[in-house]
């Protein structure tokens, strides 16, 4: 918890869901280096409160009685889970975002602002995509339960400002990576992934294997920039609807380019080999972030490199403690 009792109550008191995760970490991180005496801010983790579950998750809203909300929690995993469990991800994350924005409106929040996913878009899609293209298509297959639980946040937020004229909104980041993350081979995405392979790679003296061919492109946003961009829309954005929050199309790199990044960084030496048998996946995803320069032109994200070492030297020095 973030806030000084002392100097009397805070004109917001924000509650965020999923607090100790990669992006929960990374807003604690930013608003206890401002140290703003008018903001209280908790982070909940999941052992709180199953907020599948309406009655604990009212509860949680009783307690802490917030006036904003900041809602990252999901069920999440990887592209095997997501295949084998399409509908549990749709029901468990359908019940926690219900429960979420519902006792927000039951409880006079002012604003929600909660997190959604690039994966959300339609399979079938045109480039880049921009926030105008949600609900234009089926998602992909692979992840169909998941992508439609997220896609009914906007729907609702669309719904409880038709009815009640309330605030709830959303974002759209890339892929998010940073200290904090998860780096189980199985699940991780793509960044905290190879930062472990290299971990082992070279601990181990072993050949360091990428699956795939590497020319996949992706847009990376370092899990501190995006911080800073959803406590910019909690306190100023001022839309229902959803803002995609991701660096400049020219900043997106290949999955070759993210590797030679981490091996650089970890300083590793070794041999390095593409299994090329293995998929590639999508070949990009490009957001567009038109939207969100027309409000912040000079935001200036930090440089991929950089936050590349910056996440590498946090797993090095966490080791013991990172969620592998």
């Amino acid at each position: 918890m973030i806030g000084d009792a002392a100097s009397g109550p805070a004109a917001m008191v924000v509650l965020v869901t999923g607090g100790t995760g990669l992006v929960g970490k990374a807003i604690e991180e930013v608003v206890k280096a401002e140290n703003r005496a008018d903001e209280k801010w908790i982070f909940l983790s999941s052992k709180e409160a199953d907020l599948k579950d309406m009655e604990a998750t009212k509860r949680l809203f009783a307690k802490y009685n917030p006036t904003h909300v900041i809602h990252l929690a999901a069920m999440v995993g990887g592209l095997f889970k997501n295949l084998k469990y399409n509908l549990d991800f749709y029901r468990n994350n359908i019940l926690i975002n219900d429960n979420v924005l519902h006792s927000a409106h039951e409880t006079g929040v002012k604003k929600v602002v909660s997190c959604l996913s690039t994966c959300i878009f339609p399979d079938k899609t045109t480039y880049p995509i921009d926030e105008s293209m949600i609900h234009n298509g089926p998602p992909h297959s692979s992840n169909f339960g998941y992508a439609y639980a997220k896609r009914m946040i906007d729907v609702q937020n669309r719904a409880y400002h038709q009815q009640f004229g309330h605030l709830f909104t959303s974002v759209i980041p890339t892929n998010v990576f940073g200290p904090h993350d998860n780096y189980n081979l199985e699940d991780s995405h793509v960044i905290p992934g190879l930062i472990n392979k290299v971990f082992i790679a070279k601990r181990d003296n072993t050949p360091l294997t990428i699956w795939g061919t590497g020319q996949p492109l992706r847009q990376f946003i370092y899990s501190h920039d995006l911080a800073r961009l959803i406590v910019w829309t909690l306190r100023d954005y001022p839309e229902i609807d959803p803002i995609i929050l991701s660096v400049d199309e020219q900043a997106e790199i290949s999955i070759k380019q993210a590797a030679e990044l981490v091996v650089e960084a970890m300083d590793f030496k070794g041999e390095i080999i593409y299994d090329t048998s293995k998929s590639d996946g999508q070949f990009k995803k490009t957001a567009s972030n038109e939207k969100l320069r027309k409000y912040l032109p000079e935001f200036q994200f930090t440089p991929i490199k950089q936050a590349i070492k910056e996440s590498c030297d946090w797993f090095v020095n966490n080791y013991d403690i990172a969620r592998k």
